[in-house]
């Protein structure tokens, strides 16, 4: 395969560059937009299952089902393809220039490609048995969980090989790539729901999510890259070609190592099958709802903000990188924990809109606002070891922070097992924060040491602001008059009244108690909005 088209044009001499943190910002900015629309996409996802599907075992059956993909994407660095490639691919391109940039990504992409098709089918085949290792579902779980598994394994491909496209269209200033893909991919399972939900259960939804795969993480940044004329390779399925195991070296320690980011979630599954039918359909709701912010704030951030450290890092300013860090964490915490705020405040309606439906009861709902109030205080913890690791990942370190997070995470798994044995699907919400935080605590003190940033007072005068702010937020929101939370419009009247009045206050206190970074931050989004709606 070749692709063929010219370079990047050169900026004229004298042009003005704009400002790193300009350019993260707008770049983060557009990332949040997509992932806030994603994340709505989700929420009519998950809402569309609730209704026909409910919050039993049919739903374990579905969530569990994503286990043995999820592995095998992150045993191939698919989930973290651009972490380790863009800082990789930005200094070849640098200092080799054009054509061995384009010789690394042929590379890298053709032998990732065989790697992730041999992978699919070898589990494809022992799907029955890795299952059953997993979970303790019953017999008939068991076998659902078997089938969607196998519908739901060729995702892989296209989210593999997908990464590695977007990475290089990332690391060239693209993002409409990284933007549209999991939109489409969302549609796609929204799609498969609404067609065949209804008459096939679980099986619907996944069948759209392959379909979402293909098209979006896969096919549309393949073409954009096609129409772009960024690079001239050569697809090669070559494992010993020096550039891919200079390659493997980075991505290595994202391949053997796994964080609370990523093992929480295994966590969840593992444990919560042996609780009783509905615990991981209840963990799943719930979470689903608290990633909503850690999406739009840390996966934003912290997804903007690499390529522009990367470069940083190449051109040796020093400086700059430590305060452009500072800037990102101190910016991402106050409005995590703002968000988190908000969360807690209105979680109960929130499930209560979302979900109360069809084969979704008031009992259901009880239990999952109950486990996303819990989940609301693991979101700064989330936001935080997004961006936190980054500054690693620029500099090509990615082994002290797998380490690191691999210790963390392994230590925490008998607290998940003892809280969850204790206290059920709470306990293992709880054991998540607490594993969580001490996670982000300890890869923020890591980067200190090393790296001699963040600076952790700044970073934690920005925390007890923001904890000041939404606090009397919380508080005050909460004595608003509203309706009772009776029907859709007296939910959707708590919803508006509660959540508006806590952010009114909180955009008040953070103009008057917020430090620089996060009232520009809160400023830029403003602005942003507020172009938006002008004619």
């Amino acid at each position: 395969m070749r692709i063929v088209g010219g370079g990047l044009a050169e900026k004229p001499e004298g042009s003005e560059r704009p400002g790193r943190g300009a350019r993260v910002g707008a770049v983060a900015l557009l990332l949040a937009a997509s992932v806030g629309l994603s994340r709505v996409l989700g929420v009519l996802r998950d809402t569309l299952l609730a209704a026909q599907v409910g919050a039993g075992s049919e739903v374990d059956a579905y969530r569990a089902a994503f286990q043995i993909p999820d592995l095998l994407n992150h045993f191939l660095a698919g989930g973290a393809l651009s972490i380790a490639f863009i800082p990789f691919y930005s200094r070849v391109l640098t200092r080799e220039g054009r054509a061995s940039a384009d010789a690394l990504f042929g590379v890298v992409l053709g032998t990732l490609a065989a790697a992730v098709l041999l992978a699919t089918g070898a589990l494809w085949w022992q799907a029955e048995a890795l299952v059953r290792i997993q979970f303790g579902f019953d017999a008939e779980t068991t076998a659902l969980t078997v089938r969607l598994t196998r519908i739901l394994l060729p995702a892989q491909v296209f989210f593999v090989t997908g990464g590695v496209i977007r990475a290089v269209l990332m690391a060239n200033d693209r993002f409409v790539s990284q933007a549209l893909a999991p939109l489409v991919y969302n549609a796609g399972i929204i799609v498969g729901g609404a067609v065949a939900g209804a008459s096939h259960g679980p099986e619907g939804f996944a069948w759209g999510a392959l379909a979402g795969a293909f098209v979006g993480p896969f096919a549309i940044p393949l073409v954009e890259l096609a129409r772009s004329g960024l690079v001239r390779f050569q697809l090669r399925v070559a494992p010993l070609d020096r550039r891919f195991v200079a390659y493997l070296g980075l991505a290595l320690p994202l391949m053997l190592g796994v964080s609370l980011l990523t093992l929480d979630e295994w966590y969840e599954r593992w444990f919560g099958s042996r609780l009783g039918e509905g615990v991981v359909a209840q963990l799943g709701y719930a979470r689903m709802i608290a990633l909503v912010p850690v999406g739009l704030i840390g996966q934003a951030i912290a997804t903007a903000g690499l390529p522009t450290l990367s470069r940083l890092v190449s051109e040796g300013q020093r400086e700059t990188l430590d305060s452009l860090v500072t800037a990102m964490l101190r910016s991402g915490l106050a409005l995590a924990i703002l968000a988190a705020g908000g969360l807690w405040l209105v979680a109960e309606p929130a499930v209560q809109l979302l979900f109360e439906r069809g084969r979704f009861g008031a009992a259901d709902t009880a239990a999952v606002a109950a486990l996303l109030r819990i989940f609301a205080f693991a979101v700064p913890a989330w936001i935080l070891q997004q961006i936190a690791v980054r500054p690693f990942y620029a500099r090509g370190d990615m082994w002290r922070p797998m380490l690191l997070g691999t210790g963390v995470a392994l230590a925490a798994a008998p607290l998940y097992l003892w809280l969850g044995a204790r206290s059920g699907a709470t306990g293992l919400a709880l054991a998540g924060v607490l594993g969580m935080g001490a996670s982000a605590l300890a890869t923020l003190a890591l980067a200190r040491r090393m790296h001699g940033a963040p600076d952790l007072a700044a970073l934690a005068s920005s925390g007890a602001r923001a904890v000041l702010v939404a606090g009397v937020a919380v508080a005050a929101a909460s004595w608003v008059p509203a309706p009772a939370a009776t029907g859709i419009f007296g939910v959707l009247s708590v919803l508006v009244i509660h959540g508006g009045a806590f952010g009114l206050i909180a955009i008040l206190g953070i103009s008057i108690f917020g430090d620089d970074a996060t009232r520009g931050a809160v400023q830029r989004l403003l602005v942003r909005l507020h172009l938006r709606r002008a004619p």
